[in-house]
């Protein structure tokens, strides 16, 4: 093994979930363990604390404190969404990157987020091989989507979607207590992908009558149809809608809303989603007179770290873990993924990606797991998910509140 000694900086990027901090502590454990590794930082908000000269010295944190980053949401140490050039137009970001990990003898460099997090490990990893400089680079997946390809699932989606089928049973209860009429709109986080959503059909005999993916293009006329179907047969509609929903001809559905106006995109060029739940849940009103609601899970589906799973804490923790254990031991362009087996029982193993393969490719709910009508999930779904919801959480309660880290923070200079 060629031993490569030096510090290490470790960063978290993109949409937080309830369980990020346990990869950063999964990371963070194993780096400080390893003889390798000279020194930990953490890099604060991603890839923008390494270009602002801005790094953590996480040796200088107590090993009790950080244990609390297993249980704690959020990202510890700041996220960021910034999207890195093509070395090849603008290198100007790389060129400072490297003269960070030069002047903090940095040979480690771990990112745990989604697909454009990815596409970020491959570009440095790229460069840093281009211009002679040494240096692993893992990724570490996160995304509450689902959505990164090549991996069972990703860490983060265990726990938004156990808190989404929870939050859907609750609704159902509290939807179904007076004796008038209700339509319920559920808007679910899930631009491309559907797997958020989805997950709403866990809550079994409490699931929405109608749950819509944005995997199907979305028919305007066939959704009130169906929703008046539902309500003049029960009286009660509950429906589960991807943000993401689009027709088709690609265009979001929450952009009916606001046709002819400027669409708000975020930095990667992303258009901002959100108000799908309230403008579907006004269509519904003028189709049946019922009475309406429009709930939007928004932040809340990827910080309720109450509700989180344990078995995806768990992998969460492996996975950071693994990725500097790998690295230390000379593997490097690589995003820690999962591969399982749920016959006999579940079973979950770390398997190595090439990165490059990995950055920008979504992985979608397959459509023989959605029914024929475009408007539920098949059973295929639920074997596949319930045993990522599996385990309560042992997060640690002070007068019956979460007890979550309080890091130092000390700044490198």
């Amino acid at each position: 093994m060629n031993q490569l000694k030096g510090a290490c900086i470790i960063g978290q990027s993109g949409g937080p979930t309830s369980v990020i901090n346990a990869s950063a502590l999964g990371a963070i454990e194993a780096a400080l363990d390893s003889g390798s590794i000279t020194k930990v930082y953490g890099a604060a908000n991603g890839i923008k604390g390494v270009l602002d000269d801005k790094l953590y010295i996480m040796d200088e944190e107590s090993r009790e404190e950080l244990k609390h980053l297993r249980f704690t949401p959020s990202s510890a140490l700041g996220s960021c969404r910034y999207k890195l050039k093509d070395p090849d137009a603008d290198d100007a970001d790389y060129k400072r990157i490297l003269e960070i990990f030069r002047k903090y003898d940095v040979r480690y460099f771990f990112y745990n987020g989604g697909n454009d997090s990815m596409d970020t490990c491959n570009k440095i990893s790229k460069y840093m091989l281009k211009n002679g400089y040494e240096c692993r680079v893992m990724g570490i997946p996160k995304t509450i989507d689902n959505d990164l390809f090549g991996t069972d699932h990703c860490p983060g989606y265990g726990s938004a979607a156990k808190y989404i089928a929870t939050s859907c049973m609750e609704i159902y209860l509290d939807a179904r207590v007076y004796d008038t009429g209700q339509i319920t709109i559920l808007e679910i986080m899930g631009r491309h992908a559907g797997w958020l959503t989805a997950a709403a059909a866990l809550a079994g005999d409490y699931a929405p009558d109608l749950i819509y993916l944005p995997e199907v293009a979305f028919d305007m006329e066939q959704f009130l149809d169906d929703v008046e179907q539902v309500y003049q047969k029960n009286g009660k509609v509950i429906v589960a809608v991807s943000e993401g929903i689009h027709d088709r001809h690609g265009m979001f559905i929450n952009e009916y809303a606001s046709a002819g106006a400027d669409t708000v995109k975020d930095s990667f060029g992303h258009a901002q989603l959100g108000g799908l739940a309230a403008y579907l849940a006004g269509l519904c009103r003028h189709k049946t007179g019922a009475k309406v609601r429009g709930i939007e899970f928004s932040l809340l589906q990827r910080c309720a770290s109450h509700a989180a799973s344990q078995t995806d804490i768990d992998e969460s923790y492996a996975a950071g873990r693994a990725a500097v254990e790998n690295a230390v031991s000379g593997i490097t362009d690589k995003m820690v993924g999962f591969k399982c087996v749920r016959d006999g029982g579940y079973k979950c193993e770390i398997a190595l990606l090439p990165l490059e393969t990995v950055a920008n490719t979504e992985k979608k709910v397959p459509r023989e797991w959605i029914n024929e009508a475009g408007n539920g999930i098949l059973q295929p779904f639920a074997d596949y998910a319930l045993p990522l919801i599996a385990g309560e959480t042992k997060q640690e309660k002070v007068n019956g509140l979460p007890r979550f880290a309080k890091l130092k923070k000390v700044l490198a200079k």
